[in-house]
């Protein structure tokens, strides 16, 4: 196992072949569809085996064939593709893994387009088996995995609940029936989690997130082993999947950081973290790298580092003490994503299992720690819990009533 050290100086010379990039440190942007070919013979020793359309730019364009070439090295996988987004990356890794009659399970945190797309694509309309488990299960899957089981998809930590799952016991229990395994490995990157060394099949990222870094690029792209690469690189070859030079480039550049990234999100979210849990209106936090996260233990013997993302439970509050709460921010975005230099704050409805809000009766949110300095972040979020939970001042309520008037 490679440790982090060894990864972020390989960050910074992955990808650079001279050859391609004539003699550039960063590999040009190639733009374009067309590849000529100077005769009859070489447009025949283009093609391959599985692709007579090899010659072409969906398929030969330098910029991205650098990136997929950093990213499956980086992950120790066989070979990696991109994808337009994140999502693109997780739906078509599904769907290249799975036919009509197969099972399919899904921890009940996984990200939600993720469970709408299992839902009303590969269930109601393609006629696959979707199940959702426990993601404490480990290797207690083996109790769900039915003969026609094909995929097991995990995700850790998960959406929203932040919950940790036993990778390693639940890759042997799925490779014991024929399945693969497939990761959405996003949260952690390969720098703090090698899925291939855990017996993931297939590793999913939204390049959007840590890896482009930026908050400028949509990107998604997934790899594989030797075993599970036909059938993802089918997927993207026969659903027209590809992505731009431009965002290839962008990730190209954020890779070149992300190792100085994450070690400055890692340090911030933890201090974040640590105050949070002491604050009276903080019921819980979720965070694994928290010696009091039930996955700790976990994430401890299978992870070497923890990023910006994390969750907390505040106390039972109104929607209008919610709403005091997000005004009254300054450093803290409310928006969509996360993975860029900024922080960011946001409401999540309370996930239910079994009847139950997971929970319980708080409100749950969800925070990015961005690059800012943690101390000012630590000011943001105290500042705005007080306005949250404090009586508001007589000409407040009387705003609070012409606003209510008004509406």
């Amino acid at each position: 196992m490679q440790d982090c050290d060894y990864q972020n100086t390989r960050l910074t010379h992955l990808g650079r072949d001279t050859s391609v990039s004539a003699g550039f440190v960063n590999v040009p942007i190639c733009r374009g569809s067309t590849i000529l070919a100077d005769n009859l013979e070489q447009w025949a020793q283009r093609k391959e085996p599985d692709n007579p359309y090899a010659s072409y730019g969906r398929f030969t364009n330098p910029t991205l064939q650098t990136l997929t070439q950093a990213v499956a090295e980086l992950e120790g996988a066989y070979q990696a593709c991109l994808f337009p987004s994140g999502l693109a990356a997780c739906t078509h890794a599904l769907l290249g893994m799975l036919k009509v009659g197969d099972h399919l399970l899904l921890p009940d945190s996984v990200y939600g387009p993720v469970r709408a797309f299992a839902q009303q694509v590969l269930a109601c309309r393609m006629g696959i088996q979707v199940q959702f488990y426990e993601p404490s299960l480990g290797e207690g899957i083996a109790s769900l995995l039915q003969p026609n089981t094909k995929v097991v998809y995990v995700e850790s930590p998960g959406s929203a609940t932040f919950e940790v799952q036993d990778i390693p016991a639940i890759a042997r229990c799925a490779h014991a029936v024929g399945a693969y395994v497939l990761m959405d490995n996003t949260w952690a990157t390969p720098l703090f989690f090698q899925p291939f060394e855990h017996g993931v099949d297939v590793s999913i990222q939204a390049a959007t997130k840590y890896l482009t870094g930026h908050s400028d690029a949509l990107l998604g792209v997934a790899s594989a082993n030797e075993r599970a690469w036909p059938l993802l690189r089918r997927a993207a070859h026969d659903f027209g999947q590809t992505a731009g030079p431009d965002d290839a480039f962008l990730a190209l550049r954020g890779l070149r950081t992300l190792g100085v990234r994450l070690r400055q999100h890692q340090a911030s979210a933890l201090q974040i973290a640590q105050f949070l849990e002491g604050h009276p209106q903080v019921k819980q936090v979720l965070h694994p790298a928290l010696e009091s996260h039930p996955g700790h233990a976990l994430w401890k013997r299978d992870f070497k580092g923890s990023t910006g993302l994390f969750g907390m439970v505040l106390a039972p509050l109104s929607e209008e003490q919610l709403s005091r709460f997000f005004k009254a921010l300054r450093l803290f975005g409310i928006g969509l994503s996360w993975g860029g230099f900024e922080s960011l704050a946001l409401p999540i409805d309370m996930p239910n299992r079994n009847g139950q809000a997971l929970f319980g009766d708080g409100q749950l949110l969800r925070v990015h720690v961005g690059l800012e300095e943690p101390q000012h972040l630590q000011q943001d979020l105290a500042q705005a819990l007080d306005v949250a939970y404090s009586q508001p001042t007589s000409c407040e309520i009387s705003e609070l009533r012409l606003v209510a008037q008004q509406a």
